[in-house]
């Protein structure tokens, strides 16, 4: 939180920390990363508020697996008014295989991997385990579609960056919506 105060303060005031003058202050839109799923629970939404009282303007959030829980963070988020304050942006990455479910599921902290999709995944052929992981990722981005204070996705095809086109096309965020 400090980090995204000194960078707003830098581009806002044009000012270090110490009071000397920037020559050229940075041109950026400031953002940080949330974890929903992170415990405990109970302060992620707190947590939030404080990284955007410190500045930050949008937010990336963990990889959703579990998209109750997401929905039940977002709200919070909402009764807090704080969608009103940030943009805030879905993170999904698509499964490989169930190898990589179960590895995020119990190696990777802060994730929450649900035990269905994992058997999901493990209930399909293994060679078309990387098509099912793309098609839970892109029904996730259409019900994460409809959740209110969604502004848009960060898609993290993780080593399978080529995937990216299909799953945006599939979903249906292609081509950009008009504002």
């Amino acid at each position: 939180m400090q980090l995204i105060q000194t960078v707003r303060h830098m581009r806002d005031q044009g000012k270090f920390l110490g009071g000397d003058d920037l020559d050229r202050p940075p041109q950026m839109f400031v953002g940080a990363a949330a974890n929903p799923f992170a415990d405990p629970f109970e302060i992620r939404a707190a947590r939030l508020a404080k990284k955007i009282a410190a500045g930050a303007e949008f937010i990336q959030t963990q990889c959703i697996y579990n998209l109750d829980k997401f929905e039940e963070w977002m709200k919070q988020i909402c009764d807090r008014g704080l969608h009103e304050k940030c943009y805030i942006l879905a993170g999904l990455t698509p499964f490989k295989s169930v190898g990589m479910a179960r590895y995020m599921k119990n190696r990777v902290p802060g994730m929450d991997v649900p035990d269905d999709v994992v058997k999901r995944l493990a209930d399909t052929p293994k060679e078309k385990q990387a098509e099912e992981g793309i098609r839970i990722c892109v029904e996730s981005i259409q019900r994460l579609k409809e959740v209110k204070g969604i502004r848009g996705f960060h898609i993290m095809a993780i080593e399978w960056e080529e995937k990216v086109p299909e799953i945006v096309e599939k979903a249906g965020l292609y081509p950009r919506p008009q504002i």
